[in-house]
């Protein structure tokens, strides 16, 4: 079974919202956007390639297919825009309508969560989900999700949407693997636990 593995950009204290650029997600007002870019070295480029190296497919919810589609595909100067336009992309979105404009593109029928539970039937590689913050908790509901590459950065922004909401579910984790760049991230690859830890209460 193919497994879903998300790659995340989140703060120290759980924001999402605009890592790339300041224009990137402006919802609610959010004026902090690129604040992962300082913070980019040769080591979150290799847990990048690594995550790739095991995938043949991308997930993602249309705010981030629409973002992704309007920066990548006009790129040269980079290793990923090839690897972006030629990996099928998944994207979940109940707005946006067949064909989609960027090549090797499919809109996935019906509810993202029943979709993406069949595509995990099928045969292939994993699919890791690139950003899509709304669509990742949605599957995290779903149990869905069997890897987490979380790139946690040494920040704090007090502001901006997060991974991990308050009316989310519970999940206990397996920390699996860890790494720290130059830069102070925390490369930390989790996948769900088979047991809950039991309370020492």
């Amino acid at each position: 079974m193919r497994k879903i593995v998300v790659f995340m950009n989140l703060t120290l204290d759980g924001v999402i919202q605009a890592p790339a650029r300041p224009d990137e997600d402006r919802r609610g007002g959010f004026d902090q956007g690129g604040w992962a870019q300082p913070y980019a070295d040769p080591e979150m480029g290799k847990a990048a390639a690594e995550s790739g190296a095991t995938t043949d497919g991308i997930l993602l919810g249309r705010r981030t297919y629409e973002d992704f589609y309007a920066v990548w595909p006009h790129r040269t100067d980079n290793p990923y825009t090839e690897v972006l336009n030629n990996t099928q992309k998944y994207v979940a979105s109940t707005t946006l309508k067949e064909p989609l404009p960027w090549m090797n593109s499919t809109l996935l029928k019906g509810d993202a969560v029943d979709a993406v539970a069949r595509l995990k039937h099928q045969p292939g590689k994993d699919i890791v989900v690139l950003g899509s913050g709304e669509l990742v908790q949605s599957l995290m509901r779903g149990r869905l999700v069997d890897q987490y590459v979380l790139l946690i950065h040494p920040l704090i922004l007090g502001s901006g949407r997060r991974l991990f909401t308050d009316t989310g579910s519970r999940a206990a984790l397996e920390l699996i693997d860890t790494k720290t760049t130059s830069t102070g991230v925390v490369i930390a690859t989790y996948q769900p636990a088979e047991t809950s830890p039991r309370s020492t209460e």
